[in-house]
C-alpha cells in the first residue's frame, strides 16, 4: 500500500467514527513529532501495540481484501502472570462486501460486535489439527444463545448483535452489500497480530509500505521504524 493511500484512509476512518459518535484516545492524533517528543510514560501503547492498524493482507486490493483496526487497549502475554492485562478492545470498521480472509487464532477467544452501520456477515468452520478447514457441524454463542449448525454456514449480525468466536473457529467476514460499511467492536483476550493469525491463504498479516508521503497517523507496525525508543518488544 501507498502510505498516501493509508493518510487518506485514515481520514476517512475518522470521519466515520466521529459520525457514529464513537472517539479515539488522544494519542491515535498525535504527529510524529509529538510521538519523538514522549518517553518512558508510553511504554505500554509500544509494547502492547496500541494504535492504528490498516492493512490489505498484502493484497494490493484495499477495497475488496482490508480492514481499519484502532487497538484501544491491549496486554501483553509475557506479563499477564505478574499481574498485566489479559484483555484486548478493539474498534474497526469494514467496508460493504470488503472482505477480512479466512483465518483463526491458537490462542485468541473474542466477541465480534456489530457496533453500527450496516449487516455484518461471519462464516464460520471448525479448525482441524493440521490448520484447514473441518466439515464438521460447529457450535458457538451467539450473544449468549448456543448455536449448532453446518460447516461453513453464515451468520448474520445486525446492529447490537455479537457472536463468540474461539480459537478453534476458522472465520471470515465482509458487511453485507447494499447495507453499508460497519463499525465492528472487538473484546478479547490478549491479541498479537505477529504470532497469533493463521489463514488459509497464503498472505501477510501487514502490508508492505510505499512511502511516498509523511505519515498522517502512525500506524503501530510503523513504531520500531519512526521512533527512537530502546526497547518495543
Amino acid at each position: 500500500m501507498k502510505r498516501s493511500e493509508i493518510n487518506n484512509i485514515m481520514k476517512s476512518a475518522v470521519s466515520f467514527f466521529n459520525d457514529c459518535k464513537f472517539y479515539l484516545p488522544e494519542f491515535a492524533f498525535w504527529t510524529l513529532n509529538e510521538w519523538r517528543e514522549k518517553g518512558e510514560e508510553i511504554h505500554e501503547i509500544l509494547e502492547n501495540k496500541l494504535g492504528w492498524d490498516i492493512t490489505d493482507y498484502g493484497r494490493g486490493d484495499f477495497q475488496n481484501f482490508g480492514l481499519i483496526h484502532f487497538t484501544i487497549r491491549n496486554g501483553n502475554i509475557k506479563k499477564i502472570a505478574g499481574g498485566g492485562k489479559p484483555y484486548c478492545e478493539k474498534i474497526m470498521i469494514i467496508e460493504e462486501e470488503q472482505i477480512i480472509p479466512m483465518h483463526h487464532h491458537y490462542q485468541k477467544i473474542e466477541d465480534i460486535i456489530n457496533r453500527g452501520g450496516g449487516l455484518l456477515m461471519i462464516q464460520l468452520y471448525n479448525t482441524t489439527k493440521d490448520d484447514t478447514l473441518a466439515d464438521s457441524p460447529i457450535t458457538f454463542f451467539q450473544d449468549g444463545i448456543e448455536n449448532n449448525l453446518k460447516a461453513g454456514s453464515i451468520v448474520e449480525l445486525n446492529p447490537g448483535d455479537s457472536i463468540t468466536i474461539k480459537p478453534e473457529h476458522f472465520h471470515k467476514f465482509w458487511a453485507k452489500k447494499g447495507t453499508g460499511k460497519v463499525l465492528i467492536g472487538e473484546v478479547s483476550t490478549v491479541n498479537d497480530d505477529y504470532r497469533d493469525n493463521v489463514f488459509i491463504e497464503d498472505i501477510s498479516r501487514f502490508s508492505e509500505i510505499e512511502e511516498d508521503e509523511e505519515p498522517y497517523y502512525l500506524l503501530y507496525d510503523d513504531y520500531e521504524n519512526f521512533l527512537d525508543f530502546e526497547e518495543i518488544e
